[in-house]
């Protein structure tokens, strides 16, 4: 007979992407929250970093009102919080925490950190200590709640924290708070990351390295020993896919407990008349900016591509991407004009001038503007690798180019001043995305692409990838295609993108469709009511633990 689950009543979360819009755990937890909300009520609570004081965070809602008490005496405790709502779907309660007057004490706290569990913190450079001081405030918000309002109650209690920057709070209430259930979710091992992103193989010698002399070799050694002890300490250690798994075992010597698969929510994704009208505005405003630019007519049927994500040139295949477009211009059995988007933040100096005017305008072109592949100015043209790439294929729109490759190196957010419509208003008017990931633990873009009805390529070695070989048939009638990746593999992985687009380009509307309604339908299975089921498998090792500890207290 299976033992009936324990689960929480109480979870505590934190992350330094709460109220802080950086990157995918941001949409990890704010996506998820209205699912957990929905059994939890107001009994979860997430702990953020307040980087906001004197100005105002439009992801937090600050209410005075709320435990007005607490918030008076955690000040006495030297713990000094903001308390409100995170102003996402379903409003969950937060806790923004100023972590900055912790500083003087990092010496001893890391000290006390290496006494308790052998954290390596003395090589510590660059953003360590910022992340370490806030973790360490998070635990100290957590202990300071708990023994306020919970202590005397029969309340389950879990607090879940998210990636190296959270360790050290995790660890501090493994210690302080031993009666609460502490779960570590690592979404990409610092180190693997780092053995990625310096041109190193990670998957065909992963067996082979050893975790502690990569980071000497790297210089990343205090992040991976926050992260490998955490791991070992806590009582549930979670990762988000079968390759970061692996990828833990190896690295951080120690076998996940559980996979916390990355899940979604697709109520904004609209419906009907106003999904056409989308996509169709959409489509309007991406050829009308590539017309400003380039001073060449897109018809309708232009076959429109892109890839997007963080600016890691390698990790997230954007190489091979900018490859593949090169190659794809030179098939004769290219029928159709292509536009190649690449959406990727860099250090951008804000909107071309020239490029606003022509848009403001409202005219057509005949003419193209200089560099007129670059939406933004940057503040170093010189090193970009985007840039550095076109150089290399001498790729500059020419108009016998039938594949035109556009750089968009700036935040989607609405308010660029190029395309003013944020990254969902645009990724909805795409025919294909691409994301030949190297290194990708999850990848929500792929999964975002395929929620807009827009079929996706990507990769064997993202989770996401991994995840659709296990759950459908892997090519682009059923939505999405993952192509093999190994560690040498580049050159297949380019010509397997450009039998991707010839493929999907050559078809009719009617096949093209029915591979947008397949791809709509795949991401239906990884909504958060689905992968959930996952998170309570991860409470209940975790309280199981604290359950046992809890009778020798």
């Amino acid at each position: 007979m299976e033992t009936e689950r324990i689960v929480p009543t109480f979870v505590f979360e934190s992350s330094w992407e709460v109220c802080n819009k950086v990157g995918g755990i941001y949409t990890v937890l704010s996506t998820r929250a209205k699912t957990l909300q929905e059994v939890l009520k107001d009994h979860l609570l997430f702990i953020g970093p307040d980087f906001w004081r004197g100005k105002e965070n439009p992801l937090f809602e600050e209410d005075s009102r709320l435990w007005a008490d607490w918030v008076k005496k955690a000040r006495t405790e030297g713990v000094s919080v903001r308390v409100g709502r995170w102003n996402i779907p379903g409003h969950p309660l937060v806790v923004l925490v100023d972590f900055h007057p912790y500083f003087v004490a990092k010496d001893a706290i890391y000290g006390t950190l290496w006494a308790d569990f052998g954290v390596e913190s003395l090589h510590a450079y660059g953003d360590y200590d910022e992340a370490s001081m806030f973790s360490y405030a998070a635990g100290r918000v957590v202990e300071s709640y708990y023994n306020h309002f919970l202590s005397c109650s029969d309340e389950r209690v879990v607090y879940q924290a998210h990636e190296w920057m959270t360790g050290l709070g995790a660890l501090y209430i493994r210690k302080h708070v031993p009666a609460i259930a502490t779960i570590f979710t690592t979404h990409a091992t610092s180190i693997g990351r780092s053995i990625a992103g310096n041109n190193k193989p990670l998957y065909d010698y992963l067996y082979a390295y050893n975790g502690n002399q990569m980071a000497q070799e790297l210089n990343m050694e205090a992040k991976h020993s926050i992260e490998r002890q955490t791991a070992h300490h806590v009582d549930c250690f979670t990762t988000v896919s079968d390759v970061t798994a692996r990828e833990c075992e190896e690295l951080l010597d120690k076998r996940c407990d559980a996979v916390l698969m990355n899940g979604f929510e697709n109520d904004f994704v609209p419906s009907g008349n106003k999904f056409t009208s989308a996509r169709k505005q959409a489509r309007e405003q991406l050829l009308r900016v590539a017309n400003a630019l380039t001073g060449q007519e897109f018809p309708d049927d232009t076959f429109i591509v892109a890839t997007s994500g963080r600016y890691e040139f390698k990790n997230k295949g954007i190489d091979v991407f900018l490859e593949a477009m090169h190659r794809l211009d030179w098939q004769a059995d290219l029928k159709r004009p292509v536009l190649a988007f690449v959406e990727v933040p860099a250090w951008v100096a804000g909107p071309r001038q020239d490029l606003q005017e022509r848009l403001v305008s409202g005219k057509s072109f005949s003419t193209p503007l200089p560099m007129p592949f670059l939406t933004h100015n940057l503040n170093d043209l010189a090193n970009d690798h985007v840039l550095g790439s076109l150089r290399w294929f001498d790729k500059s729109n020419r108009i016998e180019e039938r594949v035109k490759v556009i750089f968009v190196p700036c935040y989607l957010d609405g308010k660029d001043g190029i395309f003013n419509l944020p990254y969902y208003d645009l990724l909805i008017g795409n025919d294909l995305s691409v994301y030949a990931s190297y290194y990708e633990p999850w990848g929500y873009t792929p999964l975002e692409s395929i929620a807009f009805h827009v079929p996706t390529v990507t990769t064997s070695l993202s989770g996401f990838g991994m995840w659709v070989k296990k759950s459908a048939a892997s090519q682009l009638a059923n939505g999405v295609e993952v192509i093999e990746r190994n560690d040498y593999n580049y050159s297949e992985v380019a010509d397997g993108i450009v039998r991707a687009i010839l493929e999907y380009a050559s078809w009719g509307k009617t096949q093209r469709n029915e591979a947008r309604r397949c791809a709509s339908r795949l991401a239906q299975k990884a909504l958060w009511k689905n992968f959930i089921l996952h998170y309570y498998e991860a409470y209940d090792i975790a309280l199981r633990k604290a359950e046992i500890r809890k009778e020798t207290l």
